[in-house]
């Protein structure tokens, strides 16, 4: 509802912009020229004041419409209540809860005080291209 009604919104603006563009203002506007042509008559002067008196207040209930539907339509979600009530905070790193991901490796302090063996380094890659490292 709210989409066809944006769409019709825009084609009344692109129809009000239109019909004001064409109007002669008293300096001329877009209608310079002889008096001659489209807006020679006195009556082709009041169609088009009418026709932007009745698309400006086309204009004004569309955006009014729009105003109500955002206000009453969609109803306002917390991220938060997403969340399912009960479940842990997940440990570790971000990346670590991402699917296929491999757990992470932590190094727990040893029990008597002594630090715990670090973690093996990777292999070197025989192929791999030297860094100076």
């Amino acid at each position: 509802m709210q989409t066809v009604l944006i769409v019709i919104h825009l084609m009344i603006v692109l129809a009000l912009v239109g019909v004001v563009l064409i109007q002669r203002s008293e300096g001329g506007g877009l209608g310079v020229g002889g008096g001659s042509g489209f807006m020679s008559a006195r009556g082709t002067a009041n169609a088009l004041t009418r026709t932007t008196a009745i698309l400006a207040t086309l204009f004004f209930i569309t955006s009014l419409g729009l105003g109500l539907l955002a206000r009453y339509e969609a109803k306002p979600t917390d991220i938060l209540d997403r969340i399912p009530a009960g479940t842990a905070a997940p440990t570790g790193n971000v990346l670590d809860q991402l699917p296929g991901a491999a757990p992470a490796t932590t190094t727990a302090p040893a029990e008597n005080g002594a630090t715990a063996p670090a973690p093996a380094a990777p292999k070197a890659d025989p192929n791999a291209v030297p860094t100076g490292n």
